[in-house]
């Protein structure tokens, strides 16, 4: 069975618009900030292009996850303990027992994301949220760089 492939509409990239979200976290678990990039696109009046976000950090990380039940959130973060547990002999603790699963849980997440822009509006699916995943016990203040490129109004 062959995939279909939509229209293609092609745009020029006038504009690179670039600002920094800091997001408080509480600890271990997700910060959605979907919303946040929202807002970004529309100070910038973003129309289409390419939205790209950057964590500036080594023990937290971007997701696209689902938004709709919190649930998923709850055994995403009992999956990357038990992939990452902060029991498991680790070497480098001079930071805290949490610090080096904190950098395992980072390189499997991913600190960049790209989203598609068109009209003003991300192209995320019904269920997708943008989220900042903490993977430390303790709060912290991440800084993600929002970047778009692209056309704008």
């Amino acid at each position: 069975m062959a995939a279909g492939l939509s229209s293609i509409h092609t745009t020029r990239a006038q504009t690179i618009a670039t600002a920094m979200l800091a997001v408080e976290t509480s600890g271990i678990g997700f910060v959605e900030i979907t919303r946040d990039v929202a807002r970004f696109l529309g100070k910038i009046k973003a129309r289409d292009g390419a939205l790209l976000l950057f964590i500036r950090h080594t023990s937290a990380s971007l997701v696209v996850q689902e938004n709709a039940d919190p649930d998923v959130r709850t055994d995403l973060v009992r999956a990357l303990a038990r992939l990452a547990p902060a029991d498991a002999g680790w070497i480098h603790a001079v930071e805290g027992l949490d610090d080096m699963p904190a950098h395992v849980k980072a390189m499997l997440n991913g600190t960049a994301l790209n989203v598609p822009v068109t009209s003003g509006a991300m192209m995320l699916g019904t269920w997708q949220g943008i989220y900042v995943a903490e993977h430390r016990e303790s709060a912290h203040r991440r800084e993600v760089v929002l970047q778009f490129v692209g056309l704008c109004e």
